[in-house]
């Protein structure tokens, strides 16, 4: 791969997995109704328990138990069609919206609790000659390395995302300017290591990136159109070099 690297004076995983186990976790603690005890729960003494009553109680508790799965059962299509909204189309990574709402997030971090977080921003060149060349299967092999690898060397705290069809973001938590820059680095020097290889053949991969860090008081417009605005300068001036 050829790497070009850029930065500029500012800068931006889910860590939604987490929050839909929490959720999960949650729901899997409802007590089930075999754990309770009729007479304990409704104050009705032993003595007064005739087979009818006993009976009927049993059957509302039964409901109570078909509810309450039910219940279990709604949360967790409800956490997987989150999940599968966040999620890109072709990549195991965050869609633009989702990823957009965690930079939200981490903006607002960074002035709520002082703690620094950056974006590191890859755009991939010249992606149209690569389909051009090896069809849109070879590009989407392509895309899937680039994914794959830059999730396999982020923390789980960080979140990936793609942001176009050959953009991609790294949110990293306390991650300053320096932090970031120098991480930006590693990630770029993973890519350059791990080459595409499909249908036998090396896909040439080359993409440029800036790391930014953010800001309080910024917004993930504002972060976004910074990223853009410094990522493309750079590589045009890459490019008018060459």
């Amino acid at each position: 791969m050829k790497i070009e690297r850029t930065s500029a004076s500012r800068a931006a995983r889910p860590v939604a997995a987490a929050a839909y186990a929490r959720r999960i976790e949650a729901s899997s603690q409802i007590e089930p109704v075999d754990q309770i005890v009729p007479a304990s729960v409704l104050g009705i003494p032993e003595a007064e328990l005739t087979p009818r009553v006993r009976d009927a109680i049993m059957g509302l508790m039964g409901e109570v138990d078909n509810l309450r799965r039910e219940l279990t059962q709604t949360r967790a299509r409800l956490d997987e069609a989150e999940k599968t909204a966040d999620q890109d189309q072709l990549l195991p990574l965050l869609n633009r919206r989702a990823f957009v709402r965690e930079l939200t997030r981490y903006i607002a971090f960074t002035g709520r609790y002082n703690t620094p977080a950056s974006l590191i921003y890859f755009d991939l060149n010249h992606f149209k000659l690569i389909n051009d060349t090896y069809g849109h299967a070879g590009g989407d092999a392509a895309l899937k390395h680039f994914a794959e690898t830059l999730l396999a060397h982020v923390r789980d705290s960080d979140c990936v995302g793609r942001l176009g069809g050959d953009e991609f973001g790294v949110l990293l938590t306390h991650a300053d300017q320096n932090n970031a820059l120098k991480k930006a680095d590693v990630l770029a020097q993973a890519l350059h290591n791990s080459p595409t290889i499909w249908d036998g053949k090396q896909i040439p991969v080359s993409f440029s990136y800036g790391a930014f860090e953010l800001k309080s008081g910024d917004n993930a417009d504002l972060a976004m159109a910074r990223a853009d605005e410094a990522m493309y300068a750079q590589k045009r001036a890459a490019r008018a070099a060459e």
